[in-house]
């Protein structure tokens, strides 16, 4: 496997510190607030309304789409007078810390989100929900047990991989992989060598596998087995040396217009119920024992160093459409 020049990458300002001592939340706050995100509607949709149940008076409007097309938005709302959100609740670390560093997110978190891991917080955002990024195969093919396996011709000409570009999950994976020991680029450049296609979305990958289009293909944890469990004759392996974990972050926009509540929506996603809704609703929960979707036992996890991966996300992407193209 030879080497390939990459850019120097910038490491990202973060750094994993204690949470304020406050909720700042208040019972009983009401109004409405306005919530930016990029999380399927399929959790999103159950969250908003148990929290509606347990706060009458509270009306929090959603504007929901992928990570690309709510950057676009937030990029809109500057241009034409400032950020419209109360809250921003990503789907990867490195968007969010984009909103930070734009001045966009106040530091503040709810002080009861001590029950969330360290690796899920920051002091300015916190992870309410995990994507896991795995691959998928179809039955009559060989799984692949580690993402090296993936460079294999076996699977010449058949491996879809989702763009990084498009999908927060997908752009925390190349972060990963590029800091990975063993991995870097070259792994990427590697995939394309083997005849691997890339597509927009997760979702597209586990598609087109279940459909039988591509042999093999990296997505979220959540398509597959949603596929699996609609009958597709695929299957779903946590390769070694662990898959792709990556937290969508939740974080109180500077200047909302209605502050408390926006604190006490934020509260209620890393409660013991909010985090039950959204395990049950089908994403994973960052708090542990919460209710998750299917995790094997002993599955392998990743856990990017975030604050290691590069702040410079043009220059990632940059580096990576030169294999595969914009």
């Amino acid at each position: 496997m030879g080497t390939r020049p990459v850019r120097a990458l910038a490491l990202l300002a973060v750094v994993l510190l204690p949470l304020s001592c406050s909720d700042g939340g208040e019972a009983g706050a009401s109004g409405e607030i306005t919530l930016y995100s990029c999380a399927s509607d399929t959790t999103v949709q159950p969250v908003l309304d148990a929290f509606a149940s347990a706060h009458p008076g509270s009306d929090v409007q959603l504007f929901r789409a992928p990570t690309g097309e709510m950057n676009a938005r937030v990029a809109g709302d500057l241009r034409s007078g400032g950020l419209r959100a109360d809250v921003l609740w990503g789907c990867d670390p490195l968007t969010m810390q984009g909103y930070v560093d734009q001045g966009l997110v106040a530091r503040w978190t709810p002080g009861s989100a001590s029950g969330i891991p360290a690796r899920f917080r920051t002091h300015d955002y916190v992870g309410v929900a995990v994507l896991y990024m795995v691959a998928i195969h179809r039955e009559d093919v060989a799984a692949p047990r580690a993402w090296k396996d993936l460079l294999d011709p076996t699977y010449t000409g058949g491996i879809a991989v989702p763009d990084p570009a498009f999908a927060a999950s997908a752009l925390g994976a190349l972060g990963y992989f590029a800091e990975a020991e063993g991995y870097g680029l070259d792994f990427f450049a590697d995939l394309e060598d083997n005849g691997a296609v890339q597509v927009s979305s997760p979702d597209e990958v586990t598609v087109g596998v279940a459909q039988g289009a591509y042999d093999a293909g990296i997505t979220i944890a959540n398509s597959a087995y949603l596929a699996q469990e609609d009958g597709s004759p695929v299957g779903v392996v946590w390769p070694e040396p662990g898959a792709v974990a990556i937290y969508g972050p939740v974080g109180l926009a500077k200047g909302s217009a209605n502050s408390v509540l926006a604190k006490e929506f934020i509260t209620y996603l890393v409660s013991e119920e909010g985090q039950t809704t959204i395990g049950e609703a089908g994403s994973y929960p960052t708090m542990a024992g919460a209710p998750s979707p299917t995790l094997p036992a002993g599955a392998p996890i990743a856990y990017p160093d975030w604050p290691e991966v590069a702040a410079d996300q043009d220059d990632l992407l940059s580096d990576y459409q030169q294999i595969f193209g914009s």
